[in-house]
């Protein structure tokens, strides 16, 4: 799908559900002893995969008119779990399929099938379970026998995912279980966001720093009724839109107290000079002249592709600094966003794990691809909204995968599609 896009963006927005709090909860209810209903106003691709591969498990969930109505797993042996491009559900329930013994066969599309999981199947595949696949770090993959509880290591530097489908799963093993996470532990935000689900399921983990202690023989007790909260990670496009462009932009129906990481979105964009107002569920982003500033995004990897937006605009260059996990994400995120801030005539360098951008006037040239990314499409249409001519986005449709009214709400705040 191609999308011409320009136009003067103002007005109100309310970004869709955190699909990051959607996946925990939905995971937790489907793992629980009765029956709850999760309230979340919209889907998107990533969370039908999640819901589609728990009822594979044996779950029965359905949604309708903004309700996941869901009765919890009883194992199906076997099952083909399907995770479609979604990375979160793939590395959660490997995991909780192996210790709910369910032999379960994981498939995927896209680039999902290529990004690195040997070093999670190693970790299981020494804990009881046994792994059938063509190749180290590609999909298909089939997992077989029981994930055991005890005692498990991994490196702080590698995906938070990992850790997380761990979390889900050891409370069901059935003797107690330690985790370390070794060295300086990544997207700490996401682990925040996994434990806190966990407290809401009944679940007791103890942490030391980075030492999880876990009892076995845990049961999951969801209240029977959850609400899934406004996506940060959705909202900060309009943030982002709303300081470097023309007019302010209010982004409404947002938790400014939330466990999401990239809710530091407004504190990334204040150090480079945005002038952003919060007031209890909304965000108010006004007009700024921004600045080039180092950026640590550790813990925010994911605002990389829209905080490259506001850099190319800002003055001064801006450097990006922990952002080296970003080239195995749906896309080379590095490469992509250069790809793209070059389509703009914006300068921009690659580190080892640091990317640089220097600040300009931004230029629509010729289409820009999105590498079938998401957040690439999104950092680009953003971008086109301040830039002399039309952007042509090729490839727009992947925003169904996070947000699939993007471009609706797009137009509804002043863009102009051809």
């Amino acid at each position: 799908m191609k999308k011409s896009v320009y136009g003067t963006l103002q007005g109100a927005v309310t970004p869709p559900p955190s699909k990051s709090q959607a996946h925990r909860l939905l995971i937790c209810a489907a793992l629980g002893s009765s029956p709850c209903t999760i309230e979340c106003a919209s889907v998107n691709d990533d969370i039908v995969a999640t819901m589609r591969c728990l009822n594979a498990l044996g779950a029965d969930i359905s949604y309708s008119d903004g309700v996941f109505a869901v009765n919890p797993v009883k194992t199906v042996k076997g099952a083909e779990l399907d995770c479609g491009e979604s990375g979160s559900t793939l590395r959660f329930l490997i995991s909780v399929a192996a210790v709910l013994g369910a032999d379960a066969t994981f498939t995927g599309s896209g680039k999902l099938p290529q990004r690195p999981m040997s070093q999670l199947c190693e970790l299981l595949a020494s804990n009881g379970i046994e792994f059938e696949r063509h190749s180290a770090d590609e999909l298909p993959v089939t997992c077989r026998g029981v994930l055991q509880g005890g005692k498990f290591s991994l490196p702080g530097n590698i995906s938070s995912q990992y850790l997380t489908g761990l979390l889900f799963a050891l409370p069901l093993a059935d003797v107690d279980s330690e985790i370390e996470v070794t060295g300086t532990m990544t997207s700490a935000s996401y682990i925040a966001m996994t434990l806190e689900a966990l407290r809401i399921a009944g679940i007791v983990i103890e942490r030391a720093g980075n030492i999880f202690k876990i009892k076995g023989n845990q049961h999951y007790n969801m209240p029977s009724r959850v609400f899934v909260e406004g996506d940060w990670s959705s909202a900060a496009f309009w943030v982002v839109a709303g300081v470097i462009g023309k007019q302010p932009l209010t982004i409404c129906g947002m938790n400014t107290e939330s466990l999401q990481g990239d809710s530091y979105i407004i504190e990334h964009l204040r150090s480079m000079g945005a002038f952003i107002n919060v007031d209890e569920n909304k965000v108010f982003a006004m007009p700024s002249h921004l600045f080039g500033a180092e950026l640590d995004c550790t813990d925010t990897p994911d605002l990389l592709p829209v905080l490259s937006v506001a850099a190319a605009v800002a003055q001064g260059t801006t450097t990006f600094t922990g952002v080296g996990r970003l080239r195995f994400k749906e896309s080379d995120r590095l490469a992509a966003m250069k790809s793209v801030l070059d389509k703009f005539g914006i300068t921009s360098y690659i580190g080892d794990d640091t990317f640089t951008v220097v600040g300009g006037a931004p230029v629509a040239g010729e289409a820009v691809d999105t590498f079938g990314d998401h957040r690439i499409a999104m950092s680009a249409t953003i971008l086109s909204t301040v830039s002399k001519g039309v952007t042509t986005i090729d490839g727009a449709g992947c925003v169904a995968k996070s947000y699939p009214c993007f471009f609706n709400d797009f137009a509804l705040l002043g863009g102009i599609e051809k």
